[in-house]
């Protein structure tokens, strides 16, 4: 009986262990261990109290030595008669639940695919939030949806110059951070589940500010879109807005891309860090433009002024993408190929560039 017990015991903390080891335990694993332990450990606890209670009377001299070896001996057959009787009404069941342990330490030894089931990750390029749901395969993390918040810098360049951000003849001031972009988008997997190559389809919205130099605003007369000097008072700040429904196209590109081995198949292990470039086109079909300016005069230490813009922007815009990531770490280079403003626009540089960095990326 003393080896039938102690064989329970080190099965009960074998799968207690296992159990909190590895929290994605079948159902009837985790009942198993509780029962387990509901049985030996309780009843091993309630016969300890009794076995002190002896102890201690024989100390204060309340009981002799043999009365002590045999009321210990006594509560040894009670527990061990306990214990028989609640093993043998369970014993189908333990013996099932057994055989799924050894079975999942055999096959299973460590649960590599749920490992990073829900994550956080704070780094240089933001925050990283993983939010699946109860995956089965590893093919279920080769698709799904993402949430992704960008931090940008636009500036404009002019036909002939795509990429002359700093051009000195520029009626826009270069500012490092200055737009933004929220995207909802859905990416999976092309080709077999070892591919490299993911295509991402997503919609959202693009917020474009640009700022006229010298303290200069924007102004718009004669359905002409321009910059003039202000007049009204003392400039504080000054901001031509642009806002767009963004709607983008790409594809991801895994650089070294990592395994994992699930059920004799092999899969592209999406979850672990990698290096990837991305390339793509997308969209802008706009929502409205606005001229903020912001001033003081003799009357008034702080007014503000906004003005829809009518004239001289284009409704839709054409641009590609590119960029280059590793974990949470995503920076990208956006360029209009359409011009952001049209013909009743009395500016040089029409074209928009934008340095973006991906501050959040939520998966789910």
């Amino acid at each position: 009986m003393k080896t039938k017990i102690a064989f329970l015991t080190a099965l009960a903390a074998c799968s207690h262990m296992h159990a909190q080891q590895n929290p994605y335990l079948s159902p009837s694993m985790k009942d198993y261990s509780r029962k387990v332990d509901s049985i030996v450990y309780a009843e091993k606890i309630n016969m300890n109290k009794e076995l002190d209670a002896i102890d201690k009377n024989f100390k204060d001299h309340k009981i002799t030595i043999d009365e002590k070896q045999k009321q210990r001996t006594e509560i040894a057959s009670k527990y061990e008669q306990a214990i028989n009787e609640k093993i043998e009404t369970r014993k189908s069941e333990f013996e099932e639940a057994t055989r799924e342990i050894v079975k999942n330490a055999v096959l299973n030894p460590k649960d590599s695919l749920h490992q990073h089931k829900n994550q956080m990750l704070l780094g240089l390029g933001g925050l990283r939030l993983t939010l699946y749901e109860d995956k089965k395969v590893p093919a279920d993390y080769l698709h799904g949806w993402q949430y992704m918040v960008a931090l940008t810098g636009t500036g404009y360049t002019a036909k002939d110059k795509p990429f002359g951000l700093f051009d000195k003849n520029s009626d826009f001031k270069n500012t490092v951070f200055n737009s933004s972009l929220f995207v909802i988008r859905y990416e999976s997997q092309l080709g077999k589940f070892q591919s490299p190559v993911f295509y991402r389809l997503g919609f959202g919205y693009r917020w474009d500010g640009g700022k006229a130099k010298y303290d200069r605003v924007f102004s718009q007369e004669n359905h002409t879109l321009g910059i003039a000097d202000f007049t009204k008072g003392n400039l504080k700040d000054t901001y031509l807005y642009n806002h767009y429904f963004h709607i983008p196209l790409e594809l991801r590109f895994v650089l070294n891309p990592k395994y994992i081995n699930h059920n004799g198949i092999r899969y592209l292990d999406n979850r672990s860090k990698q290096f990837s470039v991305t390339a793509g086109v997308y969209s802008n079909v706009r929502i409205t433009s606005t001229i903020y300016n912001r001033y003081s005069n003799d009357v008034s230490r702080r007014i503000v002024e906004r003005e829809t813009l009518s004239h001289g922007v284009n409704d839709v815009i054409v641009g590609g993408k590119i960029g280059i990531g590793y974990g949470g770490i995503n920076v990208f280079v956006q360029k209009d190929f359409t011009p952001t403003f049209n013909n009743n626009a009395n500016l040089i540089n029409k074209y928009g560039l934008q340095i973006g960095i991906e501050l959040m990326n939520v998966y789910f």
